[in-house]
């Protein structure tokens, strides 16, 4: 709900289910930000008063906004909106370059309206609601010294507790440079909040680091041309002692793709500054009068109930209104990805082969990635020649597709139309189309060039050429992906003075590139990816319902990238596979439970040659793709809870309706002689009453090692033929779970779990649980004394 409250000045009130955010018209003309927190009740002005900081005289050596205003020090004074001169020497929201060469902008209140048919523009994706009606605010201030305009637009989420904004520049009366231009700027009257990021690189994406600011800035920053794994454009500002359920939590995303830039600054007088919005770096982009710059869309949730509650409004808000099309409510199939497997050797034959093998445990999308076009050998050579290599697919992908398709199968494939090689018909044909300045030498990555979406021409041989290939009959997913970060940053479609804009407008061109493709091709399903995890943000998940959490598929490394982005994101947008062991990044052996049961909690895929497979592990990778299927409607749109991180990760996720729950349980490293654990749910419903079960697994003899010789009657050699026959033929039996129990019970006592082995003895009483084992958790609601089906 947003309200106008008038008075001697206007104020503006917003509020969610559970939040309120307010500021005000100051005499001056100012926008004077008063509150954002837990809801309130400001419905009259003399609660607005009250959140007014009162100032009699002016701090020393400090500057007044003017001479009648001797109170009014901008330096001070929490802001709806900051620009440089007038003296606050905090970060601004907007840095314009007038026509005389003059930096001071002073953007005054000159109008505001409340709207519900709000239409943003279709350059940057924004936000949605489904029914087109939103709850939505916009201010337009002026500064009256140039003409210029700023819009500020906020639209507000009720149910997710989430408020966005955006601020639009429009160019008076010259010509203006645009040096920065924020999506939102926060002020918060105290200092010593926590801030905490997601770092990273290629494979250890969403590390999670803390810092407590009491003066001075932290920036949260990437240069590298897209939203990269260095930083995610998500962060959090909170209390020092916020845990998973409580504290006050402010959480913070962008809608964009490209370099972003976010800093937290406290100030002399104790105030917190929270800026973001696109890098300010190398950015420059020049209006004429009456042109316009559009900032992203910034997002922001708050929470009083710590990083849970923080986490839940963000991930039902990217959920619900940030994922769209077709796909947004599909279950997503079970895909096999031909990368792991083959690399670049692959073949028709070879390609169905491998897709028989995953057609007969259960999966559902078989993925040929790289090497299907052009001379596509190695990494270095074709990218931009998107015709498919006749010797390697002789019907090309057409009878590929029929063939799988035939299986009963969904058909897939791999591409990365952003990237051109220099060793490629198109570079050759078109060396202008690529990021790069003429005639200096250039930066490689990966062996490959980016192709420059700022130009018009090549937004459109990209919609062309990918038109083509999506074309192709039975195909009904695409992996886009997008391998390397930029750099030598410049557009050779652009002049000289207009170089400044180049990143920018290569976002806006691929935001073009995708709308149009994703509108022409609304039933195919489009992963995103960018080695990974380098392009991870609301403005890839507004085309594409799913995107490729990271490069690194080994679990343990998994487990904790998932939980990273869980903090702002739904994992039902993040693609999780199943790999062969030891990994390909890390080399790490980890058991083929852990593995599938740490996929699952994302969009469950196999980067695996199933071909090699003994009869044991199909069965197993059956049976697990079955129990998928069976939960995949509660691990693909339920709410998910950290219950425990660490060593030990615990995890459950929720049905909207509270009726089925599936939990993990997953060790690292083991402890010896830590035996009990208890597994404490979350988000059940206290009344209703639950079953609480697991799969038993059995445990092969050759993990007891040489305690074998404990119980058999001869003595076993350690890896002998012998060894290896007993271990075929007898299985030790898994503990099995079965509690009945009210949610209240398991969510707050917890249950006690069966005890680990700690060397002591073993029987089908005993979790057998060593490094980086793992067990799921089912949770079904009980009706008519059984559980619901």
């Amino acid at each position: 709900m947003i309200r106008i409250l008038t008075g001697d000045r206007q104020a503006f009130v917003l509020d969610t289910e559970g939040t309120t955010y307010a500021f005000r018209v100051m005499p001056t003309g100012q926008l004077e930000h008063l509150y954002y927190g837990a809801k309130v009740e400001l419905t009259d002005a003399a609660a607005i008063d009250a959140l007014i900081e009162k100032r009699a005289f002016e701090p020393g050596n400090v500057i007044r906004y003017h001479d009648k205003s001797d109170t009014v020090v901008l330096e001070d004074t929490c802001l709806e909106v900051s620009a440089p001169g007038h003296g606050d020497l905090r970060e601004p929201t907007v840095e314009l370059v007038h026509a005389d060469g003059g930096r001071t902008s002073d953007f005054l209140f000159k109008s505001a309206e409340i709207t519900c048919d709000y239409k943003p523009s279709d350059e940057l994706p924004n936000s949605y609601r489904e029914d087109g009606k939103f709850e939505h605010l916009r201010v337009v201030l002026e500064d009256k010294s140039y003409g210029d305009a700023l819009t500020l637009d906020y639209c507000v989420y009720p149910e997710c507790d989430v408020i966005t904004r955006k601020v639009t520049v429009t160019a008076g009366e010259g010509k203006v440079e645009v040096e920065r231009l924020m999506s939102g700027t926060l002020d918060l009257p105290v200092s010593g909040w926590s801030v905490t990021s997601f770092h990273g690189a290629w494979a250890r994406e969403m590390e999670r680091s803390t810092i407590t600011l009491k003066a001075g800035k932290f920036v949260i920053e990437t240069r590298a041309g897209c939203s990269s794994n260095r930083a995610n454009p998500f962060f959090m500002v909170h209390e020092p002692s916020a845990t998973e359920t409580h504290g006050a939590v402010y959480g913070f995303n962008l809608v964009y793709s490209g370099s972003h830039y976010a800093a937290v600054e406290v100030n002399a007088y104790g105030k917190t500054r929270i800026v973001n919005g696109i890098n300010p770096a190398g950015f420059r982009y020049l209006l004429e009068p009456g042109q316009t710059l559009e900032s992203p869309e910034t997002v922001m949730t708050f929470s009083g109930g710590g990083f849970r509650r923080q986490s839940l409004n963000m991930q039902r808000f990217v959920r619900e209104h940030i994922v769209r099309g077709e796909w947004k409510r599909k279950p997503r199939p079970v895909l096999l990805n031909s990368w792991e497997a083959f690399y670049f050797k692959i073949s028709e034959r070879s390609l169905v082969s491998l897709a028989k093998a995953g057609r007969s445990v259960g999966v559902e999308l078989f993925v040929v990635d790289d090497g299907w076009f052009g001379e596509r050998n190695d990494d270095a050579h074709s990218l931009g020649d998107w015709d498919a290599n006749p010797k390697k697919l002789p019907g090309g992908l057409a009878r590929l597709a029929k063939k799988i398709t035939a299986l009963g199968m969904k058909f897939g494939v791999w591409v990365e139309p952003e990237m051109v090689n220099v060793e490629s018909r198109l570079y050759k044909e078109h060396p202008e189309w690529s990021v790069e300045i003429p005639g200096k030498p250039h930066s490689e990555g990966r062996n490959q060039r980016i192709l420059d979406l700022a130009d018009p021409a090549v937004q459109d041989y990209i919609i062309e050429k990918m038109s083509e290939v999506f074309s192709t009959e039975g195909l009904s997913y695409v992996k886009w992906d997008m391998n390397r970060v930029f750099s030598d940053v410049y557009s050779q479609y652009l002049p000289p003075e207009k170089q400044g804009e180049a990143g920018h407008r290569y976002i806006l061109g691929l935001y073009r590139v995708m709308r149009t493709l994703t509108e022409r091709f609304p039933h195919i399903l489009f992963e995103g990816c960018a080695s990974g995890g380098n392009r991870f943000d609301l403005g890839i998940l507004s085309f594409f319902p799913q995107i490729w959490g990271s490069d690194n598929t080994d679990a343990g490394s998994r487990a904790r990238i998932q939980e990273g982005y869980s903090f702002g994101y739904p994992l039902s947008c993040v693609g999780a596979h199943v790999s062969s062991s030891p990994n390909h990044q890390t080399m790490r052996d980890t058991p083929l439970d852990t593995r599938f049961n740490v996929a699952a909690f994302g969009l469950l895929g196999y980067e695996y040659d199933l071909r090699d497979l003994n009869s044991e592990k199909k069965k197993k990778l059956t049976d697990q793709i079955d129990t998928y299927k069976k939960w995949r409607d509660v691990l693909q749109t339920g709410d998910f809870y950290r219950v425990e991180e660490g060593n030990i990760h615990e995890w459950l996720c929720v049905s909207p309706d509270r009726s089925r729950a599936v939990g993990l349980l997953m060790q690292e490293q083991v402890i010896p002689n830590t035996q009990y654990h208890c597994f404490r749910a979350a988000g059940l419903d206290p009344e209703k009453t639950y079953n609480f079960t697991n799969i038993p697994r059995s445990v092969n003899v050759k993990r007891f090692g040489s305690l074998v010789n404990t119980i058999a009657p001869i003595h076993v050699k350690q890896d002998s033929l012998i060894h290896s026959i007993i271990d075929k033929i007898v299985k030790m039996p898994g503990e099995k779970e079965d509690v009945t129990a009210p949610g209240s019970v398991i969510m707050t006592a917890g249950i006690k779990l069966k005890q680990a082995f700690s060397g002591t003895g073993y029987n089908e009483e005993v979790r057998f649980f060593a490094d980086f084992f793992s067990r799921l958790y089912f949770i079904e609601e009980v009706k008519n004394g059984r559980p619901e089906e």
